[in-house]
């Protein structure tokens, strides 16, 4: 007699919701998804007890026929396939028609659904997979689907649930990304009687973007939008300057559908390159379309992982696309906001022009007055050193233009008050940018070690240099603790921090000198020994032709030990041995190696070793070719690890501080 047999109905149910139905939120995910294909205008999600006890979610969309409430409840029984080749154009975010089965197996649903608008409808009971209820009903217009104690029949799955609030951030989290990809849809999320999202539906992607993560956060996102023949790109990614600690911040929208896919988020991250801090990482919600049978999106019961038809060429596309964005900002960060009390109705304090000498006037009524202008007032702005400002002074602003007549405008825009003073500050900003120049972006001679950065060896190295605003003009004032280099033009002060810069600079030249690494490699007299573990020994026998692509040539010598015989002779002296070793850990802890990825990696290691440390005095000419050379860089905003290199403050935000302006 044979042993195999076909499963009962309920049982086979029962498997089906371990896969769909991993917890609370897996519930939420489909009964909001069926709500979206049934082209819902607002939906209502409340839940009780992180999900456990209740899951209720009502939508205004089509709702279901009375003669297909019970089937709804079969396995695979769905209306958005009925040939096969619908699988390759798949448009709705449901399609398997095995959600429905799936929670009814497993809690206690109750269904009232009307597509008519006399107020008729449908209700039916299902408790644990079992029909108790199927009758008429008053209803409006839409569906409303309650879900109670859920796992309540399969005690081991209820025992692996997490803590409420873990169930509920889950929850939290999909409701977020689903209304960040329908910003047309106004949601509400309830928990426990207190409301979690709500949004307003009017299409409007940075309000909902506001709504989940703060009205700071939608203020450093940066919109775009781009196209190609198989692709259309759009969406928000934040300024390098405000990044999160883990991924979570990252939203990917494939035709309307929230998903997961780690090649996109690497190529992201790639289009931020050198501008991100180790371990940080930016807000991103990018919208993707393409056409459907460019993906598969049956590779997962959840549906949250996809395949590409033309993987590489998407990731490309992407990460070119971010990296044009962020090329053309001026990504010099902002000081912290200064917490200063705001009053109804905002004002100036009066600017006065004073000096000793006035002083001295003053007291013996001598006539002689010597007048010294303050940066903003109207006048010519000191120095503060023997260097020329070759940047725009105040003076050359038509009188009144930068701060009287903004104000004026202001206030008849907005009036007296707080809005006002928001206003105003952004207008004073905007002027402060539009005023950058960039005559230092020429070739200039080296000085304390610094390698000269000149356009054409940019260009050789990438290709033409992309159109990105110009690195503000900047008079030398001084240096900070042999740290920070103290800079100013009309349009307010700056803090440059020497060792990233000059990091930068020594990044771009070291990446361009690795592109023909060969060409400049020399025979050592002595060789550099290194030594490595058995283990370790072996991995470098086998990749030492990674080596000689960035021009060190090495060779086994016996035992565990090898000799450099040669190397670039622009490896920073004195520090030759210790970049070599760095590589050889690289090679070895990397499982993929790319000569791209060699190339940055050992270009980094150069610059760091290379550049001026903190606690290093800087003659004033070193100081200025720094920062003239810094102004040539294609990307002088952060250094190779993504630190920032300058912070900025305007001539507005040094007034706050000294509550110049209230």
């Amino acid at each position: 007699m044979g042993i195999i047999r076909i499963l009962d109905e309920h049982i086979a149910n029962q498997i089906a919701a371990g896969e769909v139905v991993e917890r609370p939120a897996s519930v939420v995910k489909e009964l909001v998804e069926n709500a979206i294909d049934a082209g819902s205008t607002k939906i209502d999600v409340t839940v009780e007890e992180g999900g456990l006890d209740s899951i209720r979610v009502t939508d205004n969309g089509a709702g279901i026929d009375p003669e297909d409430c019970e089937t709804a409840f079969y396995r695979h029984a769905t209306s958005k396939i009925v040939e096969g080749r619908d699988l390759f154009q798949i448009t709705s975010l449901g399609f398997r028609g095995e959600a429905l089965p799936s929670i009814a197996a497993v809690s206690k649903v109750r269904l009232v659904t009307s597509n008519a608008q006399d107020g008729r409808g449908r209700v039916i009971e299902i408790e644990g997979g079992h029909l108790r209820v199927n009758e008429e009903t008053a209803a409006p217009r839409g569906t409303d689907f309650l879900v109670k104690e859920l796992f309540f029949n399969t005690p081991a799955r209820l025992k692996y649930m997490k803590t409420i609030q873990t169930e509920l951030g889950h929850i939290s989290d999909y409701m977020y990304r689903l209304a960040l990809s329908r910003p047309d849809i106004a949601f509400t999320l309830r928990h426990n009687g207190n409301s979690l999202l709500q949004t307003l539906g009017n299409g409007d992607a940075l309000q909902v973007i506001a709504a989940i993560y703060g009205t700071q956060s939608a203020k450093a996102m940066l919109p775009f939008e781009a196209e190609n023949m198989d692709y259309t790109l759009s969406g928000y990614i934040s300024r390098p300057d405000y990044t999160r600690a883990n991924r979570n911040g990252m939203s990917l929208i494939i035709n309307g559908r929230y998903i997961r896919n780690y090649g996109l988020m690497q190529a992201i991250l790639r289009g931020y390159h050198t501008l991100l801090p180790i371990n940080r990482f930016p807000l991103v919600v990018i919208q993707l379309s393409m056409h459907p049978s460019l993906i598969d999106v049956n590779v997962h019961p959840s549906k949250l992982e996809v395949r590409f038809s033309k993987e590489q060429e998407l990731f490309a596309f992407v990460e070119e696309e971010i990296r044009k964005v962020l090329q053309q900002e001026i990504l010099i960060p902002r000081p912290a906001k200064q917490n200063i009390g705001k009053s109804d109705n905002a004002y100036i304090q009066e600017q006065l022009q004073f000096s000793p000498a006035q002083v001295h006037a003053s007291a013996t009524g001598s006539g002689n007055e010597r007048d010294i202008a303050i940066p903003g007032s109207g006048g010519e702005p000191s120095t503060g050193g023997n260097m020329p400002l070759k940047g725009p002074s105040a003076s050359t602003w038509p009188e009144g233009q930068f701060f009287t007549q903004a104000e004026s405008d202001i206030k008849r825009t907005y009036g007296d008050g707080a809005a006002g003073t928001a206003a105003s500050s952004q207008m004073r900003e905007t002027a402060a940018a539009s005023s950058y120049r960039s005559d230092y972006r020429n070739e200039t001679r080296g000085n304390a070690g610094i390698p000269a950065v000149t356009k054409e060896w940019l260009q050789a190295a990438s290709g033409p240099a992309p159109e990105i605003p110009p690195f503000p003009e900047l008079t030398l004032i001084g240096q900070h603790h042999g740290t920070y280099l103290i800079a100013q033009n009309d349009t307010g002060l700056y803090l440059i921090d020497q060792h990233a810069a000059h990091e930068r600079i020594n990044y771009e030249y070291y990446y361009e000198q690795f592109g023909n690494p060969a060409d400049a490699s020399q025979e050592l007299l002595l060789p550099i020994t290194l030594e490595f573990t058995p283990s370790e020994s072996e991995k470098v026998k086998e990749r030492l032709h990674w080596f000689e692509k960035v021009g060190v040539y090495m060779e086994f010598f016996g035992g565990h030990t090898f000799l450099v015989r040669s190397h670039p002779f622009w490896f920073p002296k004195g520090d030759e041995k210790a970049i070599i070793e760095e590589m050889a850990e690289w090679v070895l802890s990397e499982r993929n190696i790319d000569i791209a990825k060699l190339r940055e990696t050992s270009s980094i290691m150069c610059s760091c070793k290379a550049s001026i440390k903190a606690n290093q005095k800087l003659t004033e000419q070193e100081a200025m070719t720094l920062i003239q050379r810094l102004g040539a860089c294609r990307q002088p905003y952060t250094c190779p690890h993504g630190r920032p290199i300058v912070v900025s403050f305007s001539a507005f935000d040094l007034e706050k501080m000294f509550k110049r302006v209230m």
